[in-house]
């Protein structure tokens, strides 16, 4: 049984009895008798407990908490505040693990709500758009569409309509989640975690859903390896153009920009570039324009004074960002419930009022705009607005020169209250009083590895503007800021995974690494090309998505050429994957999911701890969130988790106050079922972590490799990825071995050929013996069901 909307729409219709005009009529839901796909799994949209077998029982026993809090006390009822230092327990009984525990659960719960939020306005718009009878369909290369959604809820979604039912199951879940988080409620910190990966699982099927609503209905990129290269870097723009810059991460708005832009011939007129995953989305809809770049570039950008206007949907955006349009004398629409800022609702108000109230606000400099909640519209005013505004405004795009820069470098008094602001520690007093004299290049030399955050300017006691005067040392700098970044493809193929499933499972393709999340980079967006291009090079198969997809482009080699330039997009060994955007991520498990389906034929529909088991055990994945900061990023990792697949984050990933870490020296963690046989076999660490900070991009590296272990490596794939390991250990610490080499070499014929003189004596030192190589799992149900 398939459930659709009905829905009738017409201009005219004339009956007997009556004549309409410009009718609609929504029957709700109507039942349609499909084929049966495949019978249905155990599991058809799990609720908070149902997964607990894998997630407390498995998962957790494996892999434990361990906890890093901000503070020692809770705060978040009326009886507290409560110190629970010591043991102690607050006014609820509640203990300082149960804390971080449900702090963890919050944070995931805000994730997966931003981007299932996010997925509901979307197929808000575009059914009224395209009707939600309008078919999904990804291409003939592609027929497990929804792998995840598939896996979790046990549908086939057929058309736009089928996926309300599964936005009702992820917002109901999400409630769940936040209910358990009041006082009262759970009160283990184990079963606060089981709750977060079950959240994580649903971040999982909204994005995935998210993605799929928008590469239907309008027309997105379905799996092109070969998707078009775009320009990315605030060098790109033309700042003699009029200008509309976009921040955030739902489409809709832009899409009724360049809508409008088509139909009125406007596309050489205007210059539209956007910041986040907004900018990934509208080039995936129309590759003829720019991207800005990532969340770090917000300040940046606006304080240019280039933008005309600035128009923000969800997700991601400075809160203070109508403040900063104020300053540049720009227009400022706000066009997403989720984020008003306070403005009038203009939604109904004629196009030519809005317009003509817009350039009196900017040109006056007052922090005020229009709220648009139709994007269409919203397209209209803001291309309107930009034509209009940008002949009144042109003398405001400028940035301090360089006697106004070293006026303001003089204020300093060395404090060094903006270096302890900054969340990386950068020499700025040096770099400001270097100014002062008027040497500028200390301060151009901060301006790659800023993350744009303002802090620095925020703790100025003398009010100096630090972040600006950064950036307009930096100015050279920016106005070769151009790149390449290839358009996030979207799904992975069915037919690659036909191709690469067997090499990854067997280990001969040593891992898929997956670079995904935030711009809070320890030291600058370069070490995330470095790292991936590390990997791609030794042909790892290599994903990325968000801010770390534009990131990795603003890194050359000595010929001028991205690793974009570089690299193919196809999800095969060498690869680099840009899937798209933050909701794109779904993508990701789902090749992980694809591959346990299409290569083993394992059972999909609604039988999610045998994907996740066969996953963990075989698919040697890793995802890396270098920059990792919001929430969306810790309910991404976690949902990540939830399947098997580690995660490392920067050393600021700390914050998030939890690490999912295993303990190689207590051998009982790591036994397995064998298949085959039904005994239990030691495996060895295999992965080590599910989620672990890296103190710096060597550690990274060298954790990477070692990640993407598995218990089913045969002899020959554990040799490859054995060889990759100890080679990135040997360059990046200079030492021979890691310590504990030998509990990942099962069989001597594990050893790469070009170690094996050395290891062997490394073996016998340590008292190594050989152990089997099973077909692992986790569950004895699943040896029985072989035998």
């Amino acid at each position: 049984m398939a459930k659709t909307s009905g829905y009738l729409k017409a201009d005219e219709l004339k009956t007997p009895l009556a004549s309409f005009k410009n009718l609609e009529v929504s029957i709700g839901k109507v039942i349609v008798e499909e084929e049966e796909w495949e019978p249905m799994g155990p599991t058809p949209k799990p609720t908070l407990a149902e997964l607990r077998s894998w997630t407390v029982d498995r998962l957790l026993k494996k892999y434990r908490p361990f906890y890093a809090p901000f503070c020692d006390r809770c705060c978040l009822c009326t009886y507290g505040h409560c110190d629970l230092t010591a043991g102690k327990r607050g006014a609820c009984g509640i203990t300082i693990e149960d804390t971080q525990g449900r702090i963890v659960l919050l944070a995931c719960t805000i994730g997966a709500s931003a981007h299932a939020g996010h997925a509901r306005h979307m197929l808000h718009d575009l059914i009224k758009r395209v009707g939600p009878d309008y078919p999904i369909d990804l291409g003939n290369d592609i027929a497990v569409e929804a792998p995840v959604i598939r896996n979790v809820i046990g549908i086939k979604p057929q058309v736009l309509g089928d996926l309300e039912e599964v936005l009702d199951y992820v917002e109901n879940q999400i409630v769940q989640g936040v209910s358990a988080c009041h006082t009262g409620q759970e009160g283990s910190y184990i079963d606060f975690e089981a709750k977060a990966l079950h959240i994580g699982l649903m971040d999982f099927v909204g994005m995935e859903t998210a993605d799929l609503i928008q590469i239907t209905g309008l027309n997105l990129p379905k799996g092109e390896g070969d998707a078009p290269l775009v320009e990315i870097g605030l060098g790109c723009i033309d700042p003699e153009k009029p200008m509309i810059l976009v921040i955030g991460h739902n489409v809709i708005p832009s899409v009724g920009v360049i809508d409008y832009m088509r139909e009125h011939n406007l596309e050489d007129n205007l210059e539209l570039a956007g910041i986040c995953c907004t900018a990934i989305d509208f080039t995936r809809y129309d590759p003829g324009y720019k991207i800005v770049g990532s969340i770090a570039r917000q300040l940046t950008s606006i304080r240019s004074g280039v933008p005309d206007v600035i128009m923000v949907d969800e997700q991601c955006i400075r809160t203070d960002v109508i403040y900063e349009a104020a300053k540049i004398k720009a227009a400022f629409i706000a066009t997403n419930e989720k984020n008003c800022l306070g403005l009038q609702n203009r939604t109904f108000d004629s196009v030519q009022d809005i317009v003509d109230d817009l350039v009196k606000y900017a040109m006056a400099g007052e922090a005020k705009g229009a709220l648009i909640l139709d994007g269409e519209k919203a397209g209209e005013v803001a291309v309107r607005t930009a034509l209009k505004l940008a002949p009144l405004r042109k003398k405001f795009k400028q940035v301090p020169d360089k006697k106004q820069i070293t006026e303001f470098a003089k204020l300093c008094t060395e404090c060094y209250d903006c270096e302890r602001a900054c969340p990386n520690d950068l020499p700025t007093s040096v770099a400001v009083k270097a100014g002062a004299s008027g040497d500028l290049s200390l301060l151009a030399d901060l301006y790659e590895d800023c993350v744009g955050c303002g802090r620095c300017s925020e703790a100025c006691r003398k009010d100096i503007p630090v972040k600006t005067l950064i950036d307009a040392a930096a100015e050279k700098q920016i106005k070769s800021d151009v790149y390449k970044v290839r358009v996030g493809r979207g799904p992975i193929k069915d037919t690659e995974i036909r191709n690469v499933g067997a090499p990854i499972v067997l280990g001969e393709i040593p891992g898929v690494i997956a670079y995904v999340g935030c711009a809070n980079y320890p030291a600058g967006p370069t070490e995330v090309a470095k790292m991936a291009e590390e990997f791609l090079k030794r042909r790892y198969i290599v994903v990325v998505s968000g801010c770390s997809a534009m990131d990795i482009a603003r890194y050359k080699d000595e010929e001028g050429l991205t690793l974009y330039e570089k690299y193919p997009g196809d999800f095969d060994a060498g690869g680099l994957v840009n899937v798209g955007s933050c909701v794109s991520n779904g993508h990701i498990v789902g090749a992980a999911i694809k591959i346990a389906n299409i290569f083993a034929r394992r059972p999909l529909r609604a039988n999610f701890e045998e994907i996740a088991d066969y996953v963990l055990n075989r698919v040697g994945a890793c995802g890396v969130a270098w920059g990792a900061y919001s929430q969306k990023a810790a309910s991404i990792a976690t949902g990540v988790n939830i399947y098997g697949i580690p995660v490392i984050v920067g050393p600021h990933g700390s914050k998030y106050r939890r690490m999912y870490l295993g303990r190689s020296d207590i051998d009982e963690d790591w036994y397995v079922y064998n298949a085959r046989t039904g005994d239990k076999v030691y495996v060895g660490p295999a992965p080590e972590h599910l989620i672990i900070a890296a103190e710096n991009m060597d550690e990274c590296i060298v954790q990477t490799a070692k990640l993407c272990l598995r218990p089913n490596d045969t002899f020959k794939g554990r040799a490859i990825k054995l060889s990759h390991w100890i080679d990135l250990y040997r360059r990046k610490y200079g030492k021979d071995f890691p310590d504990d080499v030998h509990k990942y070499i099962r069989v001597e014929g594990d050893i790469p050929v070009t170690f094996k003189e050395d290891l062997l004596r490394v073996l016998k030192d340590r008292n190594w013996k050989p152990t089997e190589i099973p077909d692992p799992t986790l569950y004895e149900r699943l040896v029985k069901a072989k035998k």
